[in-house]
């Protein structure tokens, strides 16, 4: 019988490995248990069954092996540019396989007239095919050999192919770890009828078929089961903070809707709330009555209305008597919410804040000693608001605008800011999140969906330019200039040629104030590189009308709100992600005119790119648009570089395996409803893996 290896046993113990190969090991990839080692997946397999024949070879094919005999070999160059060309041949074809490194060797090694397996990658080049340093081994030696049917390649890099640690290297450490050792039946972390109900393999012969598989059934069963495995225990460590916290965080109660509020929808609100408004702020107001903190996501598409929600979520704070607060990550956001509820509250006695980095120290001192005591009932900011000396007399609410934006660190600070109970918390995003990452990311919150449009807003019409088009562009952009509407025209910036970007804008600028003449046309322009005060003066020009077009770059992708602006002009639209372009365009259609977006790319686009575009022109629904975006861009770059590492998932993909995330959140769901302190024998498995770290990664613990 083999002995049992721990998976906590120190890799540099294993034949084959050794303290230098475990050191590097260590240092490139992390790897530094038997466990770890396990755990590194090949990222795919090749059926070294099959074999080619040369006529069938096509240079977009893998990976493949063909058999042929050796018709010629030829040595060519010299010194340093001495390569080895061997032709071969089988009964449909001929070959040429060269090597450009140790090709003297080569040429001892390689005999005319034998048969040999040649394996390898293709390659194309003026119109031959060649296949450079094949693997080959003799016929007569391959039919001795036992072929394996799907041999695992591995991720490497130079470091480890130095210490031996390629593909072919790993496969043999770990074959050897196999052969030699049983893994204990302890590692189990399902249990038995959930492994039956879908026919996993248990988790040793799960690990084993992973590298190792006899069939590709055999591997498929093997990754289910550890999709399922990730997004399970995903899943329940989110759902177990979510229940820890709604048992046992206590709240502020706000019991009362308050005389404002009733005054606000009677007398201030020019229209009614749409439904999803409506059933969003029944939600909220439930929470709010509980006792428990309300740690809630709220996500609607650009212009749904999501800060009218936020807003009649504060009014319910004061007429609690609680002051609530709404963090934006940007000076101009924080702004512009400051400037809808000045006006949405005009009439109100509703003392309102705006406190930014631009605040002057006079004002801000007198503003913070009136929080403190309790007179401001609203304050708006940015970062600003994290500040030691930022104190309220009673936070009940938190607001916090595009919540990636903002650190778990950060957010931490708003619970301290309130006395006794946290306040509760009110997430908004304006980019939709598909479901599948909703899930996965914001699991452990209560999630509310504005899914409905305010009336009478006319859907944006996107249209699509080469810049051939260019001059039928222009009359457009005249003539909707000419019945008195307004322009964006947005250049992008891409940090890495921000020299290049700075001079497209510039050029950009000067072709419009000479397809624009002055006076008949007034022309703004608004940059990164600008100092606020200039940034500030040139978006007020645009927004009182004091010019029709305004020339940027990305910077008003958020918080501008220029209902009279018809057009979104976005040159080379091709460098641009398909959530800044969503984005970008809800820039325009907040009036009750019909608004165009208008795109402008070169001529020749990659596949990626004319998907985005055809994808813009065809849907204005922001979730449909961010299902597109997943699948392009995967979901660590949707939630941007700060959080892509949070998932941490290493066979489960969120854009193809939705299908496993419902079963495993519907599973985790049932098990903490049943059992949440897992205390049933079956559940042995699953607590020992909890607890032992997979219960850690729960995203965000008990902050929002």
């Amino acid at each position: 019988m083999k002995p049992v290896i721990s998976l906590h046993t120190a890799i540099s113990y294993l034949k084959g490995v050794g303290p230098q190969k475990a050191e590097t090991l260590q240092s490139e990839l992390g790897i530094f248990t038997v466990g770890d080692l396990l755990h590194y997946f090949p990222f795919r397999h090749v059926d070294r069954t099959k074999h080619y024949k040369i006529k069938d070879l096509k240079p977009d094919l893998p990976y493949v092996q063909f058999l042929a005999r050796v018709v010629s070999v030829k040595e060519e160059g010299k010194a340093r540019q001495k390569r080895l060309k061997v032709l071969v041949k089988d009964d449909t074809g001929t070959i040429e396989c060269v090597w450009f490194k140790g090709a003297s060797w080569m040429k001892k090694t390689i005999l005319p007239g034998r048969v040999y397996q040649f394996f390898g990658k293709l390659n194309y080049f003026k119109g031959y095919l060649s296949m450079p340093h094949p693997e080959l081994v003799p016929y007569a030696e391959m039919v001795n050999q036992q072929q394996t049917a799907l041999e695992p390649v591995y991720h490497s890099n130079e470091k480890l192919n130095r210490k031996g640690l390629h593909a072919k290297g790993f496969a043999k450490i770990i074959k050897g770890l196999f052969e030699l050792h049983s893994l204990p039946l302890d590692i189990e972390n399902l249990p038995s009828y959930t492994r039956e109900k879908y026919n996993f393999p248990d988790k040793a012969t799960a690990l084993k078929h992973m590298h190792f598989p006899p069939s590709a059934q055999a591997y498929e069963q093997a990754s289910n089961r550890f999709k399922y495995e990730e997004l399970f225990f995903l899943q329940l460590g989110m759902l177990r903070t979510k229940r820890n916290r709604k048992k046992s965080i206590k709240g502020f109660v706000f019991e009362e809707t308050g005389e404002l509020l009733h005054q606000f929808y009677k007398e201030v609100l020019p229209f009614d709330l749409t439904g999803a408004q409506k059933r969003v702020v029944k939600e909220i107001r439930a929470d709010m009555k509980t006792g428990f903190q309300m740690n809630r996501l709220l996500q609607g598409d650009v212009g749904s209305g999501k800060t009218l929600v936020a807003l009649v979520s504060m009014l319910i704070a004061q007429g609690n008597g609680y002051q609530s607060c709404l963090m934006a990550p940007t000076e101009i956001l924080a702004t512009q919410h400051f400037a809808t509820f000045s006006e949405m509250l005009a009439g109100l006695p509703i003392k309102l804040a705006l406190l930014t980095g631009s605040t002057k120290a006079a004002a801000r001192k007198k503003m913070l000693a009136e929080l403190e005591a309790g007179e401001i009932d609203f304050i708006i900011g940015t970062h600003a608001l994290l500040e030691d000396r930022v104190k309220f007399k009673s936070l009940g609410l938190a607001v916090i605008d595009e919540q990636h934006r903002f650190g778990v660190a950060q957010r931490a600070k708003l619970w301290a800011k309130s006395e006794g109970n946290p306040p509760h918390i009110l997430v908004m995003t304006a980019t939709p999140i598909p479901r599948t990452l909703a899930m996965s990311v914001y699991g452990d919150l209560d999630l509310s969906v504005i899914d409905e449009m305010p009336p009478g807003r006319k859907p944006v019409t996107t249209k699509h330019y080469y810049q051939k088009d260019r001059l039928a562009l222009w009359s457009s952009v005249k003539k909707e200039i000419a019945k008195g509407r307004q322009v964006y025209i947005v250049y992008p910036l891409i940090e890495e040629s921000e020299k290049m970007d700075y001079q497209d804008l510039m050029d950009g600028y000067e072709a419009v104030l000479r397809d624009f003449p002055s006076p008949q046309y007034k022309v703004s322009m608004v940059h990164g590189k600008m100092k606020p005060a200039d940034k500030e003066f040139e978006m007020q020009r645009f927004v009182k009308g004091e010019t029709q077009i305004m020339v940027a770059t990305t910077v008003i992708e958020v918080g501008v709100n220029v209902p009279n602006a018809s057009v979104m002009l976005i040159e080379s639209a091709e460098r641009f992600g398909l959530s800044q372009l969503h984005q970008l365009r809800g820039r325009v259609g907040r009036g009750a005119e019909q608004s165009y977006c208008l795109l402008i790319t070169d001529y020749q686009l990659s596949k990626e790119a004319k998907l985005r575009i055809s994808t813009m022109c065809e849907t204005n629904d922001g979730f449909e648009i961010a299902e597109v975006d997943m699948r392009l861009r995967g979901p660590g770059d949707m939630l941007g570089t700060r959080q892509s590492g949070d998932l941490d998932l290493k066979v489960a993909s969120l854009v193809h395996d939705g299908h496993w995330l419902k079963i495993a959140r519907d599973d985790a769901s049932q098990i903490i409803a049943e059992d949440h302190e897992l205390q049933k024998e079956e559940h042995q498995g699953i607590k020992k893996y909890y607890n032992q770290g997979a219960g850690k990664k729960s995203k965000w613990g008990l902050i929002s």
